[in-house]
């Protein structure tokens, strides 16, 4: 969204008007705008870290302005939009609104507000001066806000990623065996997860055998057989055997009611009863002299 473009910008009038200002009451607009910014916030960041932003803030518009800034699509403009997309990253990241956000940048008009009437009030000039200026810092809580939220779908695509990660472990049993215990629903996205990461350890460790442990699954479908076979196939066309565990009676019925065959996949009604497979199977292997070639 071109946010620059969207409202009338600041006039050169206002620009020289504001930068000035800024420059001249630095250190009462700063400590007026944290102020009002830490009521909003009520304590969730500590009082130098806000009084920080908010100067760093404070340095970006004046920078801005004093460019000859009338819009943030201009250059003079590209340290404060880069401050103000710092600024809806680190909120996104540490919990905050959007409308907190947005609200630590819309401050500053009431501490500008403020500065004016201090000093002389505001007539008929000051306040059509002020209307571009609140504009401006309008336009710049739009890109925060706009900012923050595509943080926040970053973060949260960030985190779905690392709980898939997390919720499809490989683990490695002993010396040519590893497994893959599931639980919860196995969807596309998952079931490709799944088959990345058992393929990648199977490579990493050089093991003959893997063990695909279903108990955790509450319901088998075509869908979820389908993944769970292109896994092993994927497997075997890297030399390993794919044991599944995990096949109860409900999931063995609804298995024969789909008419899904897993042909000569290797299947068992528990855990234990596949590592007691692969341990014969390793046992076998180990009296040829070695695992079996694949």
């Amino acid at each position: 969204m071109d946010i620059g473009r969207q409202a009338v910008a600041l006039g050169s009038h206002e620009v020289s008007r504001f930068a000035e200002l800024l420059a001249q009451h630095e250190d009462a607009l700063v400590t007026t705008w944290t102020d009002q910014v830490a009521a909003t916030l009520r304590g969730r960041l500590s009082a130098a870290e806000l009084h920080r932003q908010t100067a760093e803030l404070h340095k970006g518009f004046r920078s801005a302005l004093e460019g000859g800034a009338t819009s943030l699509d201009a250059e003079a403009a590209g340290e404060l939009r880069a401050l103000l997309g710092d600024l809806s990253t680190s909120r996104a990241r540490q919990g905050f609104t959007a409308t907190e956000t947005a609200t630590s940048v819309y401050a500053l008009k009431d501490a500008v507000l403020r500065i004016l009437d201090d000093n002389g009030g505001a007539d008929a000039t000051t306040l059509r001066d002020y209307l571009g200026f609140s504009a401006f810092v309008d336009r710049a809580g739009l890109l925060t806000f706009d900012a923050y939220v595509r943080a926040r779908e970053e973060l949260i695509s960030d985190q779905a990623e690392q709980l898939l990660e997390l919720s499809t472990p490989v683990v490695k049993l002993w010396e040519g065996v590893v497994a893959v215990p599931l639980v919860g629903t196995l969807d596309s996205a998952r079931a490709q997860v799944v088959m990345e990461r058992l393929l990648q350890t199977l490579v990493d460790t050089g093991s003959p055998y893997a063990i695909i442990d279903i108990t955790g699954v509450p319901a088998v479908d075509t869908q979820v057989a389908q993944h769970i076979l292109k896994t092993v196939v994927a497997a075997r066309l890297m030399g390993a055997d794919c044991i599944i565990s995990g096949i109860r009676p409900q999931i063995a019925q609804t298995i024969v009611a789909l008419g899904i065959e897993f042909g000569d996949i290797a299947t068992k009604s528990s855990l234990a009863d596949a590592l007691r497979h692969v341990l014969r199977l390793t046992g076998e292997a180990a009296r040829r002299g070695g695992p079996r070639e694949g």
